[in-house]
């Protein structure tokens, strides 16, 4: 049987240096494994439905399984509820969830299989230059440098 708690992700530094945590609602397996229910928006690296194991008490973590998912973070300066009455439609029709909605902030899970370009195209639509918002993936690039691309997804979308 699985139980559902919070758990603290490392998510970075704040401006002083000191760690910062993210909490996120995990199930717990039989092997003590966590699966995430939904997609951090800060911690780098994870999205909703991989499964990990704590390597320490820091919030360091390794990744046991991806779940195929993305996690995509929305951040805006202006009127949110325009952003969310754009996207969480287009999005959801491709089987994408919104996670997370506060007021400056929205975390979509969408599996990898809808496509990198569809995902996209939507996204530009409604976020960047016309509105005063910016979006990000949380688990494509390398946490480390922020711009090589981990290719977790090649096995995934790899052609039978």
């Amino acid at each position: 049987m699985t139980s559902l708690q919070i758990i603290e992700l490392f998510a970075g530094h704040d401006p002083n240096g000191k760690p910062v945590v993210e909490k996120i609602p995990v199930k717990v397996n039989e092997d003590d494994t966590l699966q995430l229910v939904k997609s951090p928006g800060f911690a780098k690296g994870l999205a909703g439905g991989d499964t990990i194991r704590f390597l320490s008490d820091t919030g360091e973590f390794e990744i046991v399984k991806r779940s195929g998912n993305l996690s995509i973070a929305v951040f805006c300066r202006g009127d949110m509820e325009e952003l969310v009455d754009g996207l969480s439609p287009e999005l959801e029709k491709l089987g994408g969830e919104l996670d997370t909605e506060s007021p400056r902030m929205l975390v979509f899970t969408i599996h990898v299989s809808c496509g990198f370009k569809k995902i996209e195209a939507i996204l530009n639509d409604h976020v960047g230059d016309h509105s005063d918002s910016a979006w990000v993936y949380g688990n494509v690039y390398d946490p480390a440098d922020g711009v090589s691309p981990l290719n977790w997804w090649q096995a995934i979308l790899k052609p039978e």
